[in-house]
């Protein structure tokens, strides 16, 4: 048997993530500096890892409600009340593995075969594939650097079609740190309610922002009943390895949702779940400090990054949130694959090509600032290095 002819055609045709590669060779070279995978380099807190270990001691090891347990929808809901202004009840929140699954969900739920859905480009890597897998078609909106990354009325219906079902909206943004403000998001929503659009919104990074709180497009008028709201717990509270996450939206569209992660998932890990509660009930009640703390520090590293790049001629608008930070390297005379190809191996730095984030994004590299302020000053050093080598 030809088992290579066996494997579905979307599934072969859709390419390895450009994130994993380099990390993958850099995680085998010695004294390497990676700015490549979005982690937070902080451990989870202990209070939310203590629960955990209680939960596993107190033999919570057993399925939940597919929509998950009612104690963390409960939290889930009082949280993005209290930050976002978003209500809803408990029939519309379905707890995932990770937002990743949420995302899966949401684009299975909604697609028939030819349907399309409109992604920012750059965008996370995860996007495009995710709709393919689904059977639908993905749409490049292509985002501009003069413009900040921001998804416009332009981009929209530069794109848009009688076929668009949906459009994925990713703010705070990877592998850009772009954000869209209260503003921004105003002078998208009529052309998405014009065109009857269902918005898919990553909001993974809402707590990561730098001098401007965290605004959902689902807060907007007339956006509450068209769009699914995604977020988890891996990237504000340091839980990566929880695999947390959760959708929130129209009850039909949840509802579907669910019916898919019955078949497959079944529900998050109990133990998971009870972690979240921690860390949702914990963070509400003090204030956020742990978020906070974190914050500043990402804060204090943002800044090194922007000042240090730009000064050595990767021109980068400022990212105001997530960790990330997106330069242009066109001044270089490299494309984006081979400058993370000649910096990991001369200077044993890793960073991700423009490249694994869209088309047309040969002039751009991401590099991660979820890593040590040390290790964010010596890769500034060997980048500089590089850059007088060629």
């Amino acid at each position: 048997m030809n088992t290579e002819q066996i494997i579905s055609t979307i599934v072969r045709e859709v390419p390895p993530s450009g994130i994993r590669k380099f990390f993958d060779i850099a995680s085998e070279m010695k004294d390497c500096i990676s700015l490549g995978v979005g982690e937070p380099d902080f451990d989870t807190p202990w209070n939310i890892r203590e629960s955990a270990i209680y939960a596993l001691e107190s033999g919570r090891t057993h399925y939940t409600s597919n929509y998950g347990s009612t104690e963390v929808r409960n939290e889930i809901l009082h949280y993005l009340d209290m930050r976002f202004s978003l209500r809803y009840d408990m029939g519309q929140v379905v707890v995932t593995v990770g937002a990743s699954e949420a995302l899966d969900l949401a684009f299975r739920a909604i697609m028939n075969p030819g349907d399309e859905v409109l992604v920012p480009a750059p965008s996370y890597v995860s996007y495009m594939p995710g709709v393919s897998f689904a059977g639908g078609i993905p749409v490049p909106m292509k985002l501009q650097e003069s413009e900040n990354f921001k998804i416009t009325p332009k981009s929209i219906r530069d794109a848009v079609t009688d076929k668009t079902k949906a459009i994925v909206v990713a703010f705070p943004n990877n592998p850009t740190g772009a954000i869209m403000t209260k503003e921004d998001y105003e002078q998208i929503t009529d052309v998405i309610i014009e065109k009857d659009l269902l918005v898919i919104s990553d909001e993974v990074y809402a707590e990561l922002t730098y001098g401007r709180d965290h605004c959902s497009i689902a807060s907007l008028p007339g956006m509450l009943e068209r769009t699914v709201v995604i977020n988890g717990f891996s990237k504000a509270f340091a839980m990566t390895g929880f695999r947390l996450g959760y959708a929130a939206g129209p009850k039909p569209v949840i509802d579907a949702m669910v019916k898919i992660h019955q078949y497959s998932m079944l529900c998050a890990s109990v133990i998971s779940q009870d972690a979240g509660v921690e860390a949702l009930r914990s963070e509400c009640s003090n204030g956020f400090s742990n978020v906070r703390k974190m914050v500043a520090e990402y804060n204090r590293r943002r800044r090194l990054m922007f000042a240090s790049l730009n000064e050595m001629g990767l021109k980068c608008f400022e990212p105001l949130g997530a960790f990330y930070i997106y330069p242009n390297i066109s001044s270089t005379g490299l494309d984006s694959e081979e400058f993370c190809r000649r910096l990991l191996f001369e200077k044993k730095v890793a960073c991700v090509p423009g490249t694994a984030f869209g088309k047309n994004m040969e002039n751009f590299i991401r590099c991660s600032y979820a890593s040590s302020y040390d290790n964010l000053k010596e890769a500034l050093k060997r980048i500089q290095s590089f850059i007088n080598s060629l």
